[in-house]
Formats: structure tokens, C-alpha cells, sequence
């Protein structure tokens, strides 16, 4: 997916006028915690796979 400059100026356009300029900045902090979040889980997920898979090789 090729998002051009005009594309991203227009998203950022419309984000402002749907949520404000005051709330954007909240908005950005909530999205980057739950990506942070969903990363640490899927790693999480991903350390538990590898753990079991060398469970599986000792036996």
C-alpha cells in the first residue's frame, strides 16, 4: 500500500477536523501504548512457541 505525501496530508486534514488539534496528540500516545503492548504480547506468544518446540526436541 503507497501512501503519497498528498495522501498523508489529507489523513492528517481530516483527523483534525474530525478530533481537533488538542486531542490528536492523546490519540497518537493511546495508538503508540497499544501497539507497544500488542508487540510485547506477540513476542510474548512467539518466546512461548520456541520454548515448546525445544521441550519437544529434548524429549
Amino acid at each position: 500500500m503507497n501512501l503519497g505525501i498528498g495522501s498523508i496530508i489529507l489523513i492528517v486534514f481530516v483527523a483534525l477536523l474530525i478530533f481537533g488539534p488538542k486531542k490528536l496528540p492523546e490519540l497518537g500516545k493511546a495508538a503508540g501504548h497499544t501497539l507497544k503492548e500488542f508487540k510485547n504480547a506477540t513476542k510474548g506468544l512467539a518466546d512461548d512457541d520456541d520454548d515448546d518446540s525445544k521441550k519437544r526436541e529434548v524429549k
